[in-house]
């Protein structure tokens, strides 16, 4: 029985990380859901992971054991969602105990940074909760990921969180997307002088990284780039052709969604600057894809999303 993806030994070679980002001023956070996707984004030059699951609900809390393995497979560091499910930011006392016992268990199986977020129900940081699950936390950094969008006052939230001693913020400028939330995202970066990361993200992409970095001052930025990918099953059911929401959920089964190395390493050159593919006319026939390669036979288009 083969397995899709399945290799022959133990651990793959490890291309080493570009570190185009670091090295051109800026670090590349690329959020993943998967092992592979982990190691694609390494590959294409990521200076650090973000690791959720549940992207399509903008990212929940990963199994340890994806963190455990994701750990074996990088070097570079890997911050993990704890989000307990989709939906608002404001949790409830039992939700709250899971959110403990997961950053409990990402510190022991080898989180390097820890990204959460919670709110009250009239949009204002939850200081009470953040406070307890920063003592948690330390001496791991910590990021206030997107629930910052949904505040109230974004200024006034940017002073609570440095009050409560979060290293970095991500955000879209409360916009839908990080090129809509400009204005903003270059308020929060002026009024944080350096003392607070505002990190850009949603909908970043190769095409307009450069202007968002030059617009805004950041020195951050997060971004998603997945490409489709089609089942390795052979045998597939054809009760799905009944036309309502089981249609869309039998045919999810059969496209698989990883990150684009290409796409995240065109991000990593100097400015973000995007050049032609430089294997787009050159056959490839490898089975390790190299920066610039796409995994997908055709080189289907890759799908951005607001993470």
């Amino acid at each position: 029985m083969k397995r899709q993806g399945a290799s022959s030994g133990r651990k793959r070679a490890r291309i080493p990380s570009g570190k185009a980002g670091a090295a051109n001023g800026f670090l590349m956070e690329v959020c993943v859901d998967s092992v592979e996707s982990a190691v694609n984004a390494e590959r294409g030059g990521a200076d650090r992971i973000e690791l959720c699951s549940g992207l399509v609900e903008g990212g929940t809390t990963p199994s340890m054991g994806v963190l455990q393995v994701v750990k074996q497979y990088v070097q570079i560091p890997v911050f993990v969602m704890i989000r307990p499910r989709g939906g608002d930011f404001l949790y409830s006392d039992r939700e709250v105990e899971v959110m403990k016992a997961d950053i409990r268990l990402a510190k022991l199986y080898g989180a390097d940074g820890l990204v959460f977020g919670a709110l009250t129900e009239d949009g204002h940081i939850d200081k009470e909760l953040c406070m307890s699950l920063i003592a948690i936390c330390r001496p791991l950094p910590v990021t206030f990921h997107r629930a910052f969008d949904m505040v109230h006052d974004p200024m006034a939230a940017l002073e609570t969180l440095l009050t409560l001693g979060f290293e970095r913020v991500l955000t879209s400028g409360c916009d839908i997307s990080a090129l809509e939330g400009l204005p903003l995202i270059k308020r929060l970066i002026d009024q944080a002088k350096g003392r607070i990361v505002v990190m850009p993200g949603g909908g970043i992409t190769d095409r307009n990284l450069q202007r968002i970095l030059e617009g805004s001052g950041a020195t951050e930025f997060h971004c998603s780039a997945r490409l489709a990918r089609d089942s390795g099953m052979k045998f597939r059911t054809q009760k799905s052709i009944i036309l309502s929401s089981a249609h869309l959920f039998v045919l999810a089964h059969f496209i698989l969604l990883f990150y684009d190395l290409s796409k995240i390493y065109f991000m990593g050159l100097p400015g973000g600057t995007v050049v032609k593919n430089p294997c787009a006319n050159a056959g490839d026939t490898g089975s390790s894809p190299g920066p610039g390669r796409s995994h997908m036979h055709g080189a289907p288009k890759p799908v951005y999303h607001n993470y």
